[in-house]
């Protein structure tokens, strides 16, 4: 076999791994074991460990690829929208989001604590949400002291994230447009304290 095929053929058996291990998270299997994921792939348990490694490799590959595909859907909110707009529009555009990811943000909930991978990938996703939030809203922290800015980004960030929808979602039992209001609630909540810490603009002279 050819330098070429060889390389193809062990992407194809990179993305069946994943394709594999994400399907089977998908389904409810959130510990999914590499015999699972092996057997799902079509491939032999010895071919899984020998292109991955290890699991921490596998987790970080999967997150990647999840990563990829939100980017690819993600379609930005108008920044010139009203405010109020803007709001309704970016946390239900969260919301899609965070159901779309909820069977592996559940899944990556087991395994986070003992892993690094994981626990980069969650890193990832909350600041992904702040860089989002300060994009959006970026009229609203013009002239905010830095400390400040930097406060409401990750009170922002976290409120948008899957801990919070988590709670709303698993733990106080709300349906997903109950649990947009209350997100809608809190970052207007944030961005109205944020925007009243801005200095006061003086007024334009008037012509005499």
């Amino acid at each position: 076999m050819t330098t070429d095929g060889r390389t193809a053929r062990a992407e194809r058996t990179r993305r069946a791994v994943i394709e594999a291990h994400v399907d089977l998270i998908r389904r409810g299997e959130l510990k999914p074991t590499g015999a699972q994921i092996a057997a799902k792939a079509g491939v032999s348990l010895r071919s899984l460990w020998g292109h991955f490694g290890d699991l921490e490799t596998l987790f970080e590959a999967t997150g990647t690829e999840l990563m990829r595909r939100l980017d690819d859907a993600y379609e930005p909110v108008d920044p010139a929208l009203p405010l109020d707009e803007r709001i309704d529009a970016y946390c239900r555009q969260r919301a899609e989001l965070l159901e779309y990811i909820a069977p592996f943000a559940r899944a990556s909930s087991l395994r986070a604590p003992f892993s690094p991978a994981l626990q980069r990938i969650r890193l990832r996703h909350i600041e992904r949400a702040k860089e989002d939030t300060m994009d959006l809203f970026a009229d609203c922290f013009e002239g905010v002291d830095p400390a400040v800015r930097r406060q409401a980004e990750n009170a922002i960030g976290v409120a948008t994230a899957w801990p919070m929808w988590m709670s709303l979602r698993d733990v106080l039992r709300l349906s997903v447009p109950e649990s947009v209001e209350v997100v809608k609630r809190a970052v207007a909540a944030l961005l109205s304290e944020v925007s009243s810490t801005a200095p006061t603009r003086p007024e334009p002279a008037m012509a005499s």
